[in-house]
């Protein structure tokens, strides 16, 4: 297939796939808040928890969300350990047991009494006209793992972007709070949508290799971004626009993976 080719396809699905609810993707629980704080914080833990199956994904985080009372943030900001860590009892997630979900609750908290907002500490490394968002990132994951243990659990939660990880899951989290369509809600507005990096899980690095949109063999950092410049050549503005296509694309006709 060649780009030309390839870029239609990858826009015909995104047309398709762009509509609100046209799947069960958990970022559709951001879209039952009407406050930014809200999409903000529950965005943040939906995201952290956005890996296996989608509807193993969506029973964990309504079930979390309902602990709040769908007050996401309230919650959050007024979270004590010894008060409510009782209200989690049995969220836990595969990897990741109600401690660490305790853990990130705790260290929101200290990042929003610091912060106004999580894109406040984002922007203190990233500016208007940065390539791209990785040094942010970096010093954006940094803020999480302070006092972390190296092979404490909530590292998967969080992980160092500095380590190479794709980070697949925080790139998602500012997808949802940067660009602005049906899907993803756009409540942030100091991020260029052209700086953001693609996620990319093993999903999506099988998919781009079939579509050979990037060979590297590694399903890290530098995978990310060589696709995110591979998918600049079709829209340099908005890149990863396509990840929505490219995250269903197994679900058409003639792609085998």
């Amino acid at each position: 297939m060649s780009d030309k080719e390839l870029k239609y396809y990858l826009d015909k699905l995104y047309k398709k796939y762009h509509k609100k609810f046209s799947s069960k993707d958990p970022v559709w629980h951001l879209h039952n808040f009407k406050d930014k704080r809200d999409i903000e914080t529950s965005g943040f833990i939906t995201s952290c928890y956005s890996y296996g199956r989608v509807e193993n994904i969506n029973k964990f985080i309504s079930k979390f969300l309902n602990v709040t009372g769908n007050k996401v943030h309230e919650f959050t900001c007024n979270y004590s350990e010894h008060k409510d860590k009782k209200f989690l009892k049995d969220l836990n997630y595969r990897f990741n047991p109600q401690q660490d979900l305790s853990l990130l609750l705790k260290i929101l908290k200290r990042i929003y009494e610091k912060h106004k907002s999580l894109e406040d500490l984002f922007m203190l490394e990233h500016s208007a006209g940065n390539e791209n968002i990785l040094p942010a990132l970096k010093r954006f994951t940094g803020e999480f793992n302070i006092s972390v243990p190296e092979k404490n659990s909530f590292r998967y939660l969080v992980p160092l972007a500095e380590n190479g990880s794709a980070c697949k899951r925080l790139n998602l989290f500012l997808r949802w709070m940067v660009r602005n369509d049906e899907i993803d809600t756009g409540i942030w507005n100091k991020v260029d949508t052209s700086a953001l990096i693609i996620p990319v899980d093993v999903h999506v690095f099988r998919v781009s290799r079939k579509l050979n949109l990037v060979q590297r063999n590694t399903c890290d950092m530098k995978f990310a971004l060589a696709l995110t410049d591979k998918l600049k050549e079709f829209d340099p503005a908005d890149p990863v626009k396509y990840d929505f296509a490219i995250c269903h694309i197994s679900m058409e006709k003639g792609i085998e993976l």
